[in-house]
């Protein structure tokens, strides 16, 4: 997958999930989700944990064919932007100009814009938090494993904690669950809401079984908005299928190493309760440590 990746690249508590200001108890040493009770609290790698020596070796026995599939979008620069971002890439041709025969010449990218919500991308760990009110009084921005909004910005060039590298390499079993396909569209419709019945419809569909999902596999849904991508005005218009918080949830508890979409944001936009703010993506990366896949094409 051609992916740019920097700081977007890359349980169950569901009453903070709906009130995440109203539990103010919170230290930084100890809050309502971490210190990750299985990683402990140094953890920065989050879901990626689950891809094991053992998982890699099974999904190595998967392959039968061999037959590879370019899952993200080709960087140009009328693809689809969101909000007020820029994507420019130049390759200034000769650089430098041939001056003798044999002198070395070569092509040089320039490169400017910004990386998150730019293409196929996945968001890493320090991409988002959320701000909490903790037992000092004080608001904190909180990421992931309850590392602090100090702890994780750096200076210019990168972040302290929680940036890209810490990821584990994936190497995983991918789950594509065909939502489209499913209902039998070619796109769902701009704000369709992806529920449990759809989800367990589709694996029915497909043959397959909710409960032979493992920890650490990569679920991804198509919802068909990746026939849009020629037409960014529809493709980044701030209202897209996807998951809500049902759907969320469950994949959680099915431990996914990392989940995404062929849309901008994996949930459902706008959000069906205009009270919450990207609530699918607070429990899967800030509480669950998980990766979240954006703008793929899985046609």
């Amino acid at each position: 997958m051609r992916s740019i990746i920097g700081t977007t690249m890359p349980l169950c508590l569901v009453l903070l999930l709906l009130s995440p200001l109203g539990i103010s108890a919170q230290t930084r040493e100890q809050g309502p989700w971490w210190p990750h009770p299985k990683w402990g609290p140094e953890d920065q790698a989050g879901a990626s944990n689950w891809i094991t020596d053992a998982k890699v070796l099974r999904t190595a026995q998967l392959v039968t064919t061999g037959k590879m599939y370019e899952l993200g979008h080709i960087y140009k620069p009328d693809m689809p932007l969101w909000g007020m971002r820029t994507f420019s890439l130049v390759t200034p041709s000769p650089y430098p100009p041939s001056t003798k025969e044999n002198a070395p010449v070569w092509n040089i990218d320039y490169f400017s814009g910004e990386f998150g919500q730019i293409g196929t991308q996945f968001d890493a760990l320090g991409h988002t938090g959320m701000k909490m009110k903790m037992a000092d009084g004080s608001e904190q921005d909180i990421f992931y494993n309850g590392f602090t909004r100090d702890e994780v910005n750096g200076d210019a060039y990168g972040l302290r904690a929680l940036g890209v590298e810490n990821v584990r390499p994936i190497i995983t079993r991918g789950i594509l669950i065909d939502i489209a396909g499913y209902k039998g569209v070619p796109v769902l419709g701009s704000e369709y809401e992806v529920t449990m019945a759809d989800v367990r419809g589709t694996l029915a569909q497909q043959g397959m079984k909710e409960d032979t999902i493992e920890p650490g596999d990569a679920i991804l849904f198509n919802y068909g908005w990746a026939n849009n991508w020629e037409n960014p005005t529809i493709y980044n218009d701030k209202s897209s299928p996807g998951i809500g918080v049902e759907v969320g949830l469950w994949i959680a508890e099915r431990k996914a190493c990392l989940a995404g979409s062929d849309s901008p944001a994996l949930e459902v936009l706008p959000m069906s309760d205009p009270n919450l703010d990207f609530p699918v993506q607070q429990e899967l990366r800030i509480r669950m440590g998980m990766l979240i896949l954006e703008y793929m094409d899985l046609r």
